[in-house]
């Protein structure tokens, strides 16, 4: 039979392959266990069909796949495999590498979705008046339900990148009469317009044009920082940065300064920074909602990425085409 190495360590490997997942991938191929930092070493690797990694993998090199003659691919549960593979080791002629970023797109997706409509709708902040009033007065309700910075209808939403998951977010708020406007340098007009949406070719002026600004761009040294101070500074008093990518694609310094003045809120999962530093103000501010990176997939949704993932081993093992493939351009560019 076939042999597919899985590196993931005990703590998360029932969660990705669940005793259903994994008598998929046994029925067809010998599997062999590792521990993500060490799979690299482990004897196994020698006659490994199929590498399958996690969170936390050692990195595939040139050198270590010189040691894995029968290696044929690398099957990651995750997204981003720029940390798990070297682009060197996709020059093997034959050798190919599967992400699970597009199954892991969709919790983020929705994660960033719930978070615009609660930012829009003044979920957070009315939330904590109620709590704070605890009832005492039914007079703000009126005023509540008839302030016109509330709400989704007309209300202007910029996406950064029309990536994967930036995508994903305009298509579950398409049923709401947004306007929707978009930042991106390498999208196409024709192509962004078909999405409903607004190509903006200046990202100070998507900025100052939106309610709320979500964030779905990967971090790339060209995109470090690119939420910049200026960009923040052009954005509308009450305006809401929404950041579900990575924490260093914006200023955060610059963010914070804004944050602590009240003129902006924000919807966090990502910090930089992450977590935060302990005094950092973050934790305390009301017009900020930290969450600890948990946009991605999680609990049952894990399960999901593994199924996947299998799917793509077992691709592999059959010679198949995969359908998650990852390019060298691909790898280049994604986060």
């Amino acid at each position: 039979m076939k042999h597919v190495l899985v590196c993931l360590d005990d703590e998360i490997f029932d969660a990705f392959l669940t005793p259903r997942v994994l008598a998929r991938l046994a029925s067809r191929a010998t599997v062999t266990r590792a521990g993500a930092a060490d799979w690299t070493t482990h004897a196994g690797l020698a006659d490994a069909d199929v590498v399958v990694t996690g969170w936390g993998s050692a990195r595939l090199t040139a050198d270590v796949l010189a040691r894995a003659p029968r290696l044929r691919g690398l099957v990651h549960t995750g997204g981003s495999v720029r940390g798990v593979v070297d682009p060197a080791a996709l020059a093997r002629p034959g050798f190919v590498v599967s992400s699970q970023v597009n199954a892991n797109a969709a919790p983020v997706a929705a994660h960033a979705a719930a978070s615009i409509i609660f930012a829009m709708r003044g979920v957070f902040d009315l939330r904590d008046d109620y709590r704070r009033r605890r009832g005492a007065s039914d007079e703000p309700w009126l005023a509540t339900i008839t302030d016109r910075r509330r709400g989704l209808a007309g209300r202007t939403l910029g996406i950064v990148s029309a990536s994967r998951i930036g995508r994903q977010v305009m298509e579950l708020l398409r049923p709401w009469p947004l306007n929707l406007l978009v930042y991106d340098p390498y999208a196409d007009a024709a192509d962004i317009d078909h999405l409903g949406a607004t190509l903006v070719p200046d990202l100070a002026e998507l900025a100052g044009r939106s309610d709320v600004l979500s964030i779905h761009t990967p971090l790339l040294p060209e995109t470090r920082g690119l939420v910049s101070r200026d960009v923040l500074a052009a954005m509308r008093d009450g305006a809401t940065v929404i950041n579900t990518a990575r924490g260093a694609v914006v200023d955060e310094p610059a963010l914070v300064a804004e944050l602590v003045s009240g003129r902006l809120s924000a919807v966090l999962d990502v910090t930089d920074p992450e977590p935060p530093a302990p005094d950092s103000p973050l934790w305390d501010l009301d017009n900020v909602f930290l969450t600890p990176h948990i946009a991605g997939s999680l609990g049952t949704e894990l399960e999901v990425l593994g199924a996947q993932a299998v799917d793509e081993a077992l691709r592999v093992l059959q010679g198949e085409p995969l359908l998650h493939e990852v390019s060298p351009d691909a790898l280049a560019r994604e986060a």
